[in-house]
């Protein structure tokens, strides 16, 4: 079993990887008619994940506020692009935090071999 930090860690990266997966739906559906814009309650969720009750599934809601085109879509690029990049970076730190526990583990097996 991991450790709580590392645990944590793993939950924080799936709901990174679940936001992912929307926006991406998100851009691919910027021009159909009617669409509407949807993401995680990603405040709620990672606060979830902190306190060790993060659900598999976070809960997708409709984004209120967007612009509504004449269509009904109320995608906006330029909000998606912001959301993909903010993702990647929280991904890349979150990443190499759990590869700095997992050097901690080992460095720990290793000791504990004697050396």
């Amino acid at each position: 079993m991991l450790n709580p930090i590392a645990t944590r860690l793993e939950h924080y990266m799936d709901l990174l990887s679940s936001r992912q997966r929307l926006v991406a739906g998100n851009l691919a559906n910027a021009d159909t008619p009617g669409y509407k814009t949807r993401d995680v309650d990603f405040n709620f969720e990672f606060m979830s994940a902190m306190n060790g009750a993060a659900s598999p599934d976070p809960s997708i809601v409709e984004v209120s506020g967007l612009k509504v085109k004449q269509d009904g879509n109320n995608v906006s690029v330029d909000r998606e692009a912001r959301l993909l990049a903010e993702n990647a970076i929280r991904f890349a730190l979150a990443s190499n935090l759990m590869k700095a526990e997992i050097r901690q583990v080992r460095a720990a097996i290793q000791e504990g071999r004697g050396g």
